[in-house]
């Protein structure tokens, strides 16, 4: 089990990122939460095992059809056991 919790900076607002994060989140069975920020990003936390983290990273790290990913900043925390996952 782990957990991380990321930033995703570039043009990245108005192409579905976090319903699509959602979407694999939840064919992963990755818990935890995405919303945008302030100042353009996303950010989001995934809990889940190491195998789906790495696979949800790597999208993260593409994004949907149209949108430029320019970087992903991730810190790896402790486990809080999420339930679910949500857009916030």
């Amino acid at each position: 089990m782990k957990r991380i919790h990321i930033f995703i900076y570039g043009h990245i607002q108005g192409v579905f990122f976090r319903a699509n994060i959602k979407e694999l989140a939840l064919r992963l069975k990755i818990n935890g939460w995405v919303r945008n920020t302030l100042d353009g990003a996303v950010e989001a936390v995934f809990e889940g095992d190491d195998k789906d983290i790495e696979k949800m990273l790597s999208y993260c790290n593409k994004g949907p059809v149209g949108s430029k990913v320019e970087k992903v900043n991730v810190k790896e925390e402790e486990v809080k056991y999420e339930k679910g996952f949500e857009v916030k």
